[in-house]
């Protein structure tokens, strides 16, 4: 008898930037790259490293091209930096990152207070960098930021929501494109109808970002999944919370997703245990708000 290969899912920790973007003490350098380090360790082999944006707007992440230099010496990690404009992309290339993140907001509200700039603005200027980041062969991808829900607009309308996820499948049909539950506000019944018509439209190319402000986090991955999703970020220890979204709270905790994807029987690569220390140590930072649920059941550490 052929034994069925389980299903697999990919997990990218944004730990080391959207978690830590919003900390209010600087994070010294030597913590983010033993950070990057622990979550290496646990088998994570896909990561946020940082992002190159204006230290005057996110004095967190100074150091990106520091923490990026470390990183890319670590075994099979595809590390990932976001830049949201031009400048942020050439300081990237010139810091030798190999993939991509751009980001804009599917909101205006939201998109002017995160960049200082209109949508149409935003996306004409990051089409751009797709056409020079192609011709250097670096790799891509695309974050749409308030898919289901915006701060300062409410329940984002899926009609709008895709009308931008469409503008940006056009600009590389191969280009992966994250739809971002920026607040955790979204519900799973929303989360799962989005993917299913973008994935009729446009195939399995998709990946989710979600937030646990209200408590909705894993089940929101669940429905993802559910709904064709195989790639998923979430930050250690449950950091995070966007600094240009009010009332956000921390990214959905790896761990949590570890354990859910390990209960319906998904592969991640992930050592629970190794994973569970990183957490603590993602927790353990000066000024950081942890969340997620897993590091408070000893009973889990003893199963994993």
């Amino acid at each position: 008898m052929i034994t069925p290969t389980p299903p697999r899912a990919t997990i990218s920790d944004v730990a080391p930037r959207d978690g830590l973007q919003s900390i209010g003490p600087f994070v010294p350098t030597e913590t983010k790259i033993a950070l990057v380090r622990a979550i290496h360790a646990a088998g994570i082999r896909r990561m946020e490293i940082g992002s190159f944006v204006s230290p005057k707007a996110v004095p967190q992440m100074a150091d990106t091209a520091e923490v990026l230099r470390a990183a890319l010496e670590l075994p099979g990690l595809e590390c990932t930096v976001l830049v949201p404009n031009r400048r942020g992309f050439d300081l990237a290339a010139a810091s030798g990152a190999q993939r991509l993140g751009l980001f804009m907001s599917v909101t205006e509200s939201h998109n002017k207070a995160n960049l200082n700039r209109t949508r149409e603005e935003s996306f004409a200027d990051l089409a751009a960098i797709v056409r020079d980041a192609k011709s250097a062969g670096l790799e891509l991808r695309f974050n749409l930021s308030t898919v289901f829900h915006c701060p300062f607009e409410g329940v984002v309308p899926a009609e709008e929501a895709l009308d931008w996820i469409e503008r940006a499948v056009a600009l590389d049909p191969g280009m992966e494109i994250a739809l971002a539950d920026t607040t955790g506000n979204a519900a799973p019944d929303q989360v799962r109808r989005l993917f299913e018509q973008a994935h009729r439209s446009w195939g399995l190319r998709f990946a989710f970002h979600g937030h646990d402000t209200y408590g909705m986090g894993v089940a929101n991955v669940a429905a993802a999944w559910e709904a064709g999703v195989r790639i998923f970020d979430s930050a250690a220890g449950g950091l995070g919370g966007c600094p240009f979204a009010p009332g956000a709270t921390g990214n959905v905790a790896t761990e949590d997703v570890a354990w859910l994807f390990r209960r319906m029987g998904v592969e991640t690569g992930i050592d629970l245990d190794r994973l569970l220390a990183a957490a603590d140590l993602a927790a353990g930072i000066p000024g950081a708000m942890p969340g997620g649920r897993l590091r408070g059941v000893p009973s889990v550490r003893r199963a994993a």
